[in-house]
């Protein structure tokens, strides 16, 4: 590859414009296959010939199988592996395994523990690499929660979003979307659980809409979209502190009903009835988290797309 590859590293570097064109892919790639088996190829096949590398430092579902079938779909096909089923789990560098992998795959998705790990993967790839996770943000899960509230019929440039709980990597993605869609973004977070400071100002500087109101039912009070995550993620090792600070923390129909009437509850799963949500929430009528795991799917096939610009 002549050109510098197209990365999918972070929301915060792709422009408006590209991340506008990438989710209209994704709702007409959708659109476009309604009806049609789940192994039927896509009409165009656009990836036909290509191969992608899907990477795991951590476990995953909606990750591998959304990214496993959108090359299916689009006429390609992929290798999946563990770092324990290669020469990364024995100690071969990030670094040398992005040489040798750029020679045999056209794009790499990697889902890993530090995002240390996935920047030094694309400096050092000739092929473009996919963030499909890192402890810092989570870019593709942002992609398929702004194509459903779009399903919703809902303005993202009109409308508020409250984050309740832990600002992890998925709530920081969320702060670098805002000023790329235009969203009002509402963080509420206990002490020692806030998105890092840093990140909101540069969001703040860049033309985001942030606010930060700790008490959530103060977040929720009239917002169209409230949000959910684990209080444990994979790697935390502090899980009973961690459910004690944020037991307040949980998205409970007293708090929904802070929000708007129509108002509705994303959670990228896997989800924790009873901690984060309770289960009236998740499986109540305001919750599209199902349509939200399906879209993975649909906007992933729209970023291979983009970054093979194919």
């Amino acid at each position: 590859m002549t050109s510098k590859p197209k990365h999918f590293l972070s929301l915060s570097d792709i422009p408006a414009s590209e991340l506008r064109a990438i989710l209209d892919e994704a709702h007409a790639r959708k659109k476009a296959r309604q009806g049609l088996p789940k192994g039927t190829l896509d009409a165009d096949a656009p990836l036909d010939g290509y191969t992608v590398a899907l990477l795991f430092e951590k476990s995953s579902t909606r990750t591998r199988f959304s990214f496993d079938m959108a090359m299916r779909q689009l006429g390609g096909s992929s290798i999946t592996a563990t770092s324990n089923d290669m020469q990364l789990g024995r100690g071969e560098t990030i670094e040398d395994t992005a040489k040798v992998l750029s020679r045999f795959v056209d794009g790499i998705m990697l889902r890993a523990n530090a995002h240390e790990t996935l920047t030094a993967l694309a400096h050092n790839a000739e092929v473009p690499v996919i963030n499909g996770l890192t402890d810092y943000n989570h870019p593709c899960q942002i992609m398929a929660d702004l194509q459903t509230l779009e399903e919703q019929g809902r303005d993202l440039k009109n409308i508020s979003i409250s984050w309740v709980g832990d600002g992890n990597n998925v709530a920081v993605s969320f702060v670098n979307a805002a000023a790329k869609f235009g969203y009002r973004l509402v963080l509420s977070c206990p002490d020692g659980y806030q998105v890092r400071g840093q990140d909101v100002e540069r969001a703040r500087a860049a033309g985001a809409r942030i606010d930060i109101i700790q008490d959530p039912s103060k977040a929720c009070t009239a917002t169209d979209v409230v949000i959910a995550d684990t209080w444990v993620s994979m790697g935390d090792t502090d899980a009973q502190k961690r459910m004690s600070d944020l037991a307040d923390w949980q998205v409970t129909q007293d708090l929904m009903q802070k929000a708007q009437a129509d108002a509705l509850f994303l959670h990228c799963l896997p989800a924790h009835r009873g901690e984060e949500v309770s289960a009236s929430v998740i499986d109540g009528p305001q919750s599209v988290v199902f349509d939200e795991a399906e879209n993975r799917l649909h906007a992933q096939k729209a970023i291979l797309k983009y970054c093979l610009e194919a």
